[in-house]
């Protein structure tokens, strides 16, 4: 480890830090444009000079200069501010003065640092050049003029999202960052170019105009597009949220999130379910809290034991429990949480996660995915094999073939090919110190769990000190209700073949309509969904962001999300409405408000009250399950911006659906 000095303080730095990373660890600030963590070293705008010794008596770029034993680092000399200072005002020469109306207002690091490093004057009176605006689809909106080259939007398209559509055209003063066809950005992470872009040049098209950074709330919470678990951060501004942005969270996310995850947002104000609706002869009409309870109630009580629960794709731990409670004080033991009807053995829990930390993925020398879109199903754990690819691994796949942003060998659509691999990947397997074997949800719904073990055990991807088998799932809420017994053994069809006398719909929007001709159908959920459009009784909820709640991720970390706004109308959220029922039938719930529910939770489910963002510890110990040995392998998402009831209602997924997927001609205004 180099020692170096930075402004006579004396430390050592890792071995390949840059100087700026040097600087950093000295506690000095060190303005830069170009350089970012997680991008490659660009070195082009030329912000973070320092003046280094031995070395030429002139500035230096400190994000491109490694850091070397016996460097003395000066950030705070004449020269150094002199240089600064210059750079700053050739960026500002044709940059527009339009602070005001430009949406990266207040969060704009061009504008901080001009404040901090720049001049209070120009010598330059030339005219401004102006950059014609490029179309990139329905997520970023470009102010091209802005743009000052950094490349950082370049480097993120080509590195991370694995989709090379962005560059640079011309030189000099014609430089231009465009997509080379004047096309819309396919990645499904395109819209964190809005975080990276230091300048207004690249912005949140469905957010323009809403809102200033100084206005809003700041709440902490957790994604529930995916079953990823992304750490993400929801402003508020009075009782709506506004935005959603990435928490940094090394270990799930880094500090990317999904489209999805970022613009879904504003179909929390669209298409709510914000009163209780009763079904009479075919149609539903308006009820109030004291009508719609009572017949809850009754209906409950002339089921006696014939119940059941099924938990949709979106729903919180604490809700999921409350529901069980409510329905064992019945004596029922109907509980369901994989709406698809897939029934994969879940006795053994630790054989249905993700064993290997999301943080490890990237460190895989060979990996291999069973019937999985990972750049549908979990865009986040996508970003991390593709890391790992971009390292050396060896990528094989089985499942219909998709562009997945790397290099990858198919192998085939069905399953007898996860019994029959060929001798070439196994041996690939054997040499690699770090395997990883993702099964997807397209191999559970074929049945193949056993196919996939045989698979994951013929490659010996279980190891003394590593765990490379892993079980990715789709949906939030699925770990926790896995672990709150929301899984009967023959999965839906046990539910279906006992005939219930009432079904409780918790969110659940995928169920088939005519599952249960004959059942009270009761759906708590908070859009107006195919769940509503077949319930007999709709009880309004709160959606995620109105509710605080307990979601554990598919590596099984347990991670808490806090409640931003309220939830509109007269929905509620719905562990109170479970509570009221139970005291209406005379038994109440042993909670009284959300902090002992949560208690009581726990006090019945250890695993869910560890700390936030802890991994539950489970032993691994597979059960011996039969390989099915032939099969289609399918992915099970057919749209990935339309996958729940909250992106069904959000225009802004809609329009990504109609372009992006199904290659719709948007027309804009003036057209």
């Amino acid at each position: 480890m180099p020692t170096v000095k930075v402004d006579g303080v004396e430390l050592e730095v890792p071995d390949g830090a840059t100087v700026l990373q040097a600087c950093e660890l000295a506690g000095k600030e060190i303005p830069r444009f170009c350089y970012h963590e997680r991008l490659s070293i660009a070195g082009n705008c030329r912000m973070c000079l320092v003046e280094v010794k031995p070395g030429p008596p002139k500035p230096q770029a400190s994000c491109a200069l490694p850091a070397a034993e016996g460097q003395e680092i000066r950030t705070d000399t004449p020269m150094v501010k002199k240089a600064r200072e210059g750079v700053m005002e050739f960026l500002l020469i044709n940059h527009p003065l339009d602070c005001p109306i430009c949406d990266q207002g207040g969060e704009c690091d061009l504008q901080d640092e001009a404040m901090a490093y720049g001049r209070g004057y120009t010598r330059f009176d030339e005219n401004k050049r102006a950059v014609e605006d490029k179309y990139m689809g329905p997520i970023v909106k470009t102010a091209m003029t802005r743009c000052i080259q950094c490349t950082r939007c370049v480097r993120f398209a080509e590195e991370v999202a694995g989709k090379a559509e962005l560059g640079m055209y011309f030189r000099g003063e014609d430089s231009e960052i465009t997509t080379y066809l004047e096309s819309a950005l396919q990645s499904e992470l395109s819209g964190n170019l809005h975080d990276l872009c230091p300048v207004g040049a690249l912005l949140s098209k469905p957010y323009s105009f809403e809102a200033r950074p100084w206005e809003l709330k700041k709440v902490p919470g957790i994604d529930v597009m995916d079953a990823v678990g992304s750490n993400i951060r929801m402003d508020v501004r009075g009782r709506q949220v506004m935005r959603i942005l990435p928490r940094i969270n090394d270990d799930v996310n880094e500090e990317w999130i999904s489209d999805k995850a970022r613009h879904h947002v504003d179909a929390l104000v669209r298409g709510r379910l914000d009163r209780p609706w009763i079904r009479e002869n075919g149609k539903l009409r308006a009820a109030d809290w004291g009508e719609a309870l009572h017949l809850f109630a009754g209906k409950l009580s002339e089921a006696k034991t014939k119940v059941a629960a099924i938990s949709g794709d979106l729903v919180d731990a604490e809700t999921m429990y409350a529901a069980h409670a409510l329905l064992k004080q019945q004596r029922g033991k109907l509980f369901e949480g994989r709406q698809t009807g897939m029934d994969y053995d879940v006795s053994d829990l630790a054989t249905v996660r993700f064993s290997t930390p999301i943080a490890e993925i990237e460190n895989a020398d060979a990996i291999f995915l069973a019937g999985t879109n990972l750049r549908w199903e979990a865009p986040l754990v996508n970003t991390r094999v593709r890391k790992a690819f971009r390292r050396g691994a060896k990528i094989y796949a089985v499942g219909p073939e998709t562009d997945l942003g790397y290099k990858v060998e198919w192998m085939g659509e069905d399953l007898k090919t996860l019994t029959n691999l060929p001798k070439a990947v196994v041996e690939v397997f054997e040499k690699a110190e770090r395997p990883v074997f993702i099964t997807g949800p397209a191999v559970l719904a074929a049945g193949g769990q056993g196919d996939a073990h045989a698979a994951a055990h013929s490659l010996n991807v279980m190891r003394d000190g590593w765990k490379g088998y892993n079980v990715l799932h789709t949906a939030a809420s699925r770990m926790a209700g896995l672990m709150l017994g929301y899984a009967q053994p023959g999965g839906l069809n046990d539910i279906i073949d006992a005939k219930p006398k009432l079904v409780l719909l918790l969110g659940a929007d995928e169920v088939s309509a005519d599952a249960f001709p004959k059942a009270f159908k009761v759906y708590v959920g908070h859009h107006g969904d195919k769940g509503a459009a077949q319930a007999d009784l709709v009880l309004p909820g709160a959606a995620p962001a109105e509710k605080h709640g307990t979601y554990v991720n598919i590596e099984g970390r347990v991670q808490r999300s806090e409640k931003a706004v309220f939830a509109p109308g007269d929905a509620r959220e719905d562990w109170s409405i479970f509570r009221a029922v139970s005291d209406i039938l005379g038994k109440p719930l042993k909670f009284d408000n959300f902090g002992q529910l949560r208690a009581a939770m726990v006090k019945d489910v250890p695993m869910l009250g560890v700390d936030d963002g802890v991994i539950v510890d489970l032993p691994f110990s597979p059960t011996k399950i039969e390989p099915k040995g032939e099969g289609a392998i399918s992915y099970p998402i057919a749209d990935y911006y339309l996958t729940n009831p909250i992106c069904r209602h959000s225009p802004t997924m809609r329009r990504c659906s109609a372009e992006l997927v199904h290659g719709e001609d948007i027309a804009e205004a003036a057209e």
